[in-house]
């Protein structure tokens, strides 16, 4: 998993001392990879993904927006059609509001203040064999992810915790 991620408010604007190197470079002018948390998280909410998701980060000189480049082998064959509809499906389904497909050929900035936590790329879905497939998925680091906290707060209050 690598996410394409817009820098942060803890980059610096200009080259600056940091314990990495890398990460004291000047945000809005580089492209800096770094760690990322998100395949750990992943797997603590997914246990049966722990040791099967690993990911790095590259953070780009964009204010907002992020994207996820997913490559996944799959267990059964499966088409980049069968791959794309069953995404579809879910955006439909269980993971409305969440999930988003969004067809069209859009940029980062077409996501800013998007609420879902993925929008679903499927013309970028692309398959070596029938087992190894590659997916984009777009999300507004702040908006998905606050957006995500108020449903959290509403469960919380529905179920009286």
């Amino acid at each position: 998993m690598n996410t394409i991620h817009a820098y942060t408010n803890d980059q610096k604007t200009l080259d600056f001392p940091h314990k990495n190197y890398s990460r004291g470079r000047a945000a809005a002018l580089s492209i800096i990879p770094t760690s990322t948390g998100a395949a750990k998280a992943i797997s603590e909410v997914m246990p049966e993904l722990k040791g099967k998701l690993n990911g790095f980060a590259l953070r780009v000189p964009t204010p907002d927006v992020s994207v996820v480049d997913l490559t996944v082998v799959l267990e059964k064959p499966a088409t980049v059609d069968e791959v794309n509809a069953a995404m579809k499906e879910a955006a439909a389904g269980s993971l409305k509001g969440i999930l988003e497909y969004e067809p069209e050929d859009l940029v980062s900035m077409d996501f800013v203040g998007d609420t879902h936590s993925s929008i679903f790329a499927p013309m970028h879905t692309m398959a070596m064999g029938d087992r190894m497939i590659k997916l984009l998925s777009w999300y507004d680091n702040e908006c998905g992810y606050s957006n995500r906290v108020i449903d959290l707060a509403n469960y919380i209050f529905k179920k009286g915790l």
